[in-house]
């Protein structure tokens, strides 16, 4: 037996432009949807087909594109209360979108059912009942997204565990348990899952966590760890208020701290550039910080912290940089030791180290940056003033004198 397999579900092009200033349009959403499939994700989410124009087009385009490794998903709600299926303008959009695959989300937490919708509990569970049956009746894969699941168990567990049970007896291929809040903590995850575990097979639940709370990477990874198959997610965790689950983050720990199969080992070195173009494409930058894919992930300062990973990158780093695409780097500043100087020296490679003086190169620098100074986004100057203090050099030439010319119009320009 393998590794267990964990699907990827990614909804950037959806739930990821939900964030605040991020916007794609048909087009790039199509570029994205390819470098996904390039990349080995086994789900991908174009939109919402009933509910704007941009996304109708995407669909359109991607009808004449073939994935090689994802299945694409459009995504809706379940039926009007008002209305049968095949008088639901949002249904008929999700079969004239003719994916392989529709997401479908309804209400499991009564509140929502009730105050919200407006409906009876029992009218809910006929909305999802009648709905999932449809699109299984025109041949789709269905993946019902349990919108507010955990509040909804939080506050009506019999109700919540109906809805997912009338899910399942429609024919839902796969029923996913949504945090659509953000606010469930990962033992209370996986205290539910347990739960939910008695009723629903492990094999056909997934995770789908926003990030109120900074905690949507750690519920999805609980929920694996709890037995669920399916994590869905975005690039760099965009999404609606503080994000979505970061798959960026997500694939990388499944697969090299849980020993899961995602993508595969080979496919995560190209994560940093997938990250990178998405935020590109998106223009919005990307964080210095983001864990893994960030220009920060494996940036390091301090002198004792160089000097240790010069011996063995395991002192100061939790992986290698080059098993997700990214690289090490090396700062220069008044926290430099003379460790940071050689691995930077040895960076550039126009001087050998044992040719300068390193001590008075350290305290010229660290002198610089109590002044006001710095050196970390300046490595043209860090070159200039390496250059200084090599021993034995002979400037290439000396200032005798010089002479500066100003003109002034009369019109004072």
């Amino acid at each position: 037996m393998g590794r267990r397999d964990v699907l990827i579900y990614d909804t950037t092009l959806r739930d990821g432009t939900q964030g605040e200033q991020i916007s794609f349009s048909a087009e790039e959403k199509l570029k994205i949807a390819q470098k996904l499939d390039d990349v080995g994700f086994h789900y991908i989410e174009g939109g919402w087909p009933g509910s704007n124009p941009k996304d109708l087009r995407f669909f359109e385009m991607a009808r004449k594109v073939t994935f090689k490794n994802a299945r694409l998903a459009a995504f809706g709600s379940t039926r009007r209360p008002d209305l049968s299926v095949d008088e639901c303008p949002n249904i008929q959009a999700l079969i004239r979108a003719e994916t392989p695959v529709v997401t479908l989300f309804g209400k499991t937490w009564d509140l929502h059912a009730t105050e919200i919708l407006g409906v009876s509990l029992e009218e809910n569970l006929e909305l999802i009942r009648d709905s999932i049956s449809y699109l299984k009746a025109h041949g789709r894969e269905v993946i019902y997204d349990a919108e507010h699941f955990f509040d909804g168990f939080k506050n009506n567990p019999d109700y919540a565990c109906k809805t997912l049970l009338t899910a399942r007896s429609a024919g839902a291929d796969m029923i996913v348990l949504c945090d659509t809040n953000g606010g469930t903590l990962p033992w209370e995850v996986e205290k539910i899952i347990r739960a939910i575990a008695e009723l629903i097979p492990l094999d056909l639940l997934g995770i789908h966590t926003h990030n109120d709370s900074e905690l949507a990477v750690a519920n999805s990874l609980a929920s694996v760890d709890s037995g669920a198959t399916m994590v869905q997610g975005t690039i760099n965790g965009y999404g609606e208020r503080v994000g979505n689950a970061n798959l960026t983050s997500i694939i990388p720990n499944l697969e090299l701290k849980m020993d899961r199969h995602t993508v595969g080992r080979k496919k995560l070195e190209e994560l940093s550039s997938l990250a990178f173009f998405v935020s590109e494409t998106a223009n919005v930058r990307l964080p210095n910080t983001l864990p893994y894919a960030g220009k920060s992930a494996f940036a390091h300062k301090g002198g004792i912290h160089v000097s240790a990973i010069l011996k063995d990158n395991r002192t100061y780093e939790h992986i290698s940089p080059e098993l997700v695409g990214n690289s090490r780097r090396v700062l220069v500043s008044d926290l430099s030791g003379k460790s940071n100087l050689v691995y930077k020296i040895r960076e550039l490679g126009d001087f050998d180290p044992e040719k300068l003086d390193l001590s008075p190169l350290l305290k010229h620098i660290k002198t610089m940056e109590y002044e006001g100074y710095q050196f970390e986004g300046a490595e043209a100057s860090f070159k200039l003033l390496v250059n200084h203090f090599t021993k034995g050099l002979v400037e290439p030439f000396q200032v005798k004198g010089f002479r500066m010319i100003v003109d002034q119009m009369n019109n004072g320009d």
